[in-house]
């Protein structure tokens, strides 16, 4: 019996996996542990956005009149947030696009605010959040003791406003900018003057010499309903900053208000404690990330942040990227902890890079997300590469991005020089609500030329191991509230017997023990149903466990 379990085990497990010679864009790689699902992405170069299988077969896609201007997202309504540049000129739009491709809403802030750019949010409320340059002249700069030769200084807002999907245009209803939270310690006879290391709730204007316009470059913002909070990525200073939501514009604009009590002061910051004069280079941990983001709650490390750490090499003068996580100090209210010196944590919770760090590298754009079976989803973003990675860090699916300056390419045409860059894709789930009635059938692949076959696999349990036609594991008492102990055949008994886990329903690795034991502390566990997976002589047997009732 234990070699026909292992037989099929071994058919779950098969890949779909191409290394021919020729292949350089498409589908590397798609197995069972992959989450089964659809990927959307909008090639930088290109005026379509994609939605593709775990075969790489496209199954729908949008046409625009503008070039992605970055960020793109898929709402659980069907509709399709996308946004785009208006090519010789420095503006951004943002479309709202249906299934069909007919556009419902277009917008840009240029106008009335300056120019958007990045990544846009879309609030459970459906108003829309937006990160726009806020110009500032070079005498509002010597103001603030600073100097530049150039004729403009970027600085950044973020713009909230209320889409009429009627009669189109906006209306603006929150705003909060970066220069009303300023500080200088270069001249007492100046506006904001202050000691910096005593205010790192402050911007400090001269961290940086203002040789280029774009001083801060926010490239990513996130927002946390329950904390009523926003997450920003400044690629700039290889910093990540927490502002309060809940204030008014202009409570936003000073230092009190809110459920803070902070007003627009930043709640936390991380990643670079120089810029607020509490560290020095080696205590830098980011390098021009992107993607900064809570990890949903109910996710594996929900409510943990998650960042695409791009030049995470720059302190072993090597070119390689990871993806990191960081648990942030926070009590029950919200409020971020600190008691001086650099922001909390010292180090990363958890993180990810290629063997050998350099296999794996984008300068810039790029992004990462954990999927509801917990895995993770990375977009390599210079050279179009999305792939998928277990609790193991083993790639269980990888695509490249197959479009570039001229359109779709040639399956065996190199890449080199080739600008298929992506700035993020996403990954949904089958049965996410957007698909409803919807025809997602195969229309082929996106490059010319493929031919090789594929296998959409069906969805694995949550634990993200193949479930087994049978098992010789016996788990007592089910269900438990304290103890739960693990007998097996005998016959599995003489196999190797390693990697016990207890996983929720929703993918979440709630208990680990790499070595084999009889006997589970469940006592601290939330009730519900779980699943134990032990590996016995190379094969994850799983059974459901019930806990707590």
């Amino acid at each position: 019996m234990v070699s026909k379990i292992i037989f099929h085990v071994m058919l779950l497990c098969s890949i779909t996996s191409f290394s021919f010679s020729q292949q350089t864009i498409g589908l590397f790689r798609n197995s069972p542990e992959a989450m089964n699902g659809y990927t959307l992405f909008a090639p930088l170069a290109d005026k379509t956005t994609y939605l593709i299988d775990n075969c790489g077969q496209m199954v729908h896609s949008w046409e625009s009149e503008y070039r992605s201007g970055l960020s793109v997202y898929l709402l659980e309504n069907g509709l399709l947030y996308r946004s785009g540049r208006v090519l010789g000129a420095q503006e951004g739009v943002l479309e709202i696009i249906d299934w069909d491709g007919n556009v419902l809403w277009s917008y840009s802030t240029t106008p009335t605010h300056g120019r958007q750019h990045h990544d846009i949010e879309i609030l459970p409320n459906g108003n829309i959040m937006f990160i726009v340059w806020d110009n500032r002249t070079p005498a509002e700069l010597q103001e603030n003791a600073g100097n530049t030769s150039l004729s403009v200084i970027y600085s950044e807002q973020i713009i909230e406003v209320e889409p009429d999907l009627v009669g189109g245009g906006a209306t603006v209803v929150w705003e909060w900018k970066a220069w009303d939270h300023i500080i200088q310690d270069d001249d007492s006879s100046k506006n904001n003057y202050g000691v910096v290391s005593a205010h790192p709730e402050r911007i400090d204007i001269n961290y940086k010499t203002h040789n280029t316009s774009d001083w801060l470059h926010i490239n990513g913002l996130d927002y946390n309903e329950e904390l009523d909070q926003i997450i920003l990525s400044v690629h700039a200073l290889s910093e990540l900053w927490i502002i309060d939501h809940s204030t008014s514009t202009q409570e936003a604009a000073g230092s009190s208000g809110g459920n803070s009590g902070k007003g627009g002061d930043l709640l936390y910051r991380w990643g670079n404690p120089q810029v607020y004069q509490h560290g020095t280079a080696q205590d830098q941990k980011l390098f021009k990330q992107h993607h900064t983001h809570w990890i949903k709650e109910g996710y594996n490390d929900g409510g943990k942040i998650m960042l695409f750490n791009n030049q995470a090499g720059t302190l072993d003068g090597l070119n390689y990227s990871s993806v990191d996580i960081i648990i942030p100090p926070i009590d029950n209210a919200g409020n971020y902890l600190y008691q001086g010196g650099p922001y909390a944590p010292q180090d990363f919770d958890w993180r990810y890079q290629s063997s050998p760090k350099t296999a794996f590298y984008s300068q810039v754009v790029s992004g990462a997300e954990r999927l509801p079976n917990g895995n993770t989803l990375v977009c390599e973003g210079v050279g179009g590469r999305f792939f998928e990675i277990d609790d193991r860090d083993s790639i269980v699916w990888e695509y490249i991005n197959p479009v570039g300056n001229n359109g779709p390419m040639l399956q065996g045409e190199t890449i080199t020089g080739v600008f298929n860059n992506v700035f993020r894709c996403i990954k949904y789930s089958t049965d996410y609500p957007a698909f409803a009635g919807k025809d997602l059938s195969p229309k082929g692949n996106i490059e010319i030329g493929s031919t090789h076959t594929c296998e959409i696999f069906e969805e694995l349990s949550p634990t993200g191991f193949a479930t087994l036609y049978k098992t010789k594991l016996s788990v007592y008492p089910n269900p438990s509230h304290d103890f739960i102990y693990l007998e097996l055949d005998d016959l599995l008994g003489a196999q190797e017997v390693s990697d016990v886990r207890l996983v929720n329903s929703i993918g979440k690795v709630c208990y680990r023990q790499e070595d084999y034991t009889e006997t589970i502390d469940v006592s601290k566990l939330k009730s519900g149903l779980y699943f134990l997976n032990v590996n016995i002589g190379g094969v994850f047997y799983n059974t459901p466990v019930v806990i707590g009732f």
